[in-house]
């Protein structure tokens, strides 16, 4: 069993920058590979990021790539995400994640079994 937990949300203007932390406990962080999602109101569940578990692979959704940035610290079992240039768009409330099920890295929410309750990110324009 692994235990997240987000923080880092808050209100931004746009053009700012915010760093969402994902702390892990529980099962060793490192076996894992591990992603960033969202969700805005009224919208499905979105990927962003995501890592494998040594920190060599990364791959982002085209809305975030250049902008955002994914990393592990294995050491520490943290997990980050850091967001530059934010626009109104990126508001939502953002997830951290986790897979046992596979050693790859991957997009689709529905591989991971392991979820933080969340962090809202709100960019005013």
């Amino acid at each position: 069993q692994v235990q997240l937990v987000e923080s880092g949300g808050g209100l931004v203007q746009a053009g700012g920058s915010l760093r969402l932390s994902c702390a892990a406990s529980g099962r060793t962080f490192s076996d894992y590979p591990m992603g960033w999602f969202r969700q805005a109101p009224g919208k499905e569940r979105e990927f962003v990021a995501t890592i494998g578990w040594n920190g060599g692979s990364t791959y982002y959704a085209d809305s975030v790539k250049g902008r955002f940035t994914i990393s592990r610290d294995n050491a520490k079992n943290t997990l980050y995400l850091q967001m530059n240039s934010l626009k109104p768009e990126d508001t939502a409330v953002y997830y951290c994640a986790a897979t046992s099920r596979t050693f790859r890295t991957s997009s689709n929410p529905a591989n991971y079994n392991y979820w933080g309750q969340g962090t809202q990110v709100t960019v005013s324009s």
